[in-house]
């Protein structure tokens, strides 16, 4: 027999059946208000600093970079420094920060660029895009910790 998913709920009583169904609405609208929030940053971003049909998509990069920061910077400080209640991550995490990035924003530029005859720039775009954003993540994790650490010295 297979080990429960969690072993704090019995899904045989009514009132934990009603309980975990209640908590995944609030975090369902969480990540819902937070995407939207996201969302429109990055559309105002986009409105911002549009890219020319043809050239290198640098605003659709800085979105993907400084929101993948961003995430590694959340992540640790939620995990390791506060108690937060439990719709804050998915609301700036999943929300906020998955609405802001967009991974399939930087998908079509590359479909664009590649159709455009500009494969060497998707190409580019396409190695440049993921090695900056898994360095942006690693290094705000990196730095957050490093924060939490000399302040927990003090």
């Amino acid at each position: 027999m297979a080990e429960p998913i969690d072993p704090d709920v019995d899904l045989t009583e009514e009132r934990q059946r009603r309980e975990l169904r209640r908590s995944h609405y609030g975090v369902l609208a969480a990540v819902a208000a937070g995407g939207a929030i996201g969302a429109a940053a990055r559309y105002g971003t986009g409105l911002l600093w549009p890219t020319p049909a043809g050239s290198f998509p640098w605003t659709t990069l800085g979105v993907n970079v400084s929101g993948s920061l961003a995430i590694g910077i959340l992540m640790v400080v939620l995990t390791e420094m506060a108690t937060a209640p439990v719709w804050v991550r998915p609301f700036l995490g999943t929300g906020v920060l998955g609405g802001f990035t967009t991974f399939s924003t930087y998908s079509v530029d590359i479909e664009h660029l590649v159709l455009g005859g500009r494969a060497d720039l998707a190409l580019g775009y396409l190695a440049a895009t993921a090695a900056a954003a898994l360095l942006a993540v690693a290094a705000g994790a990196r730095g957050a910790r490093r924060l939490l650490t000399m302040r927990r010295s003090r």
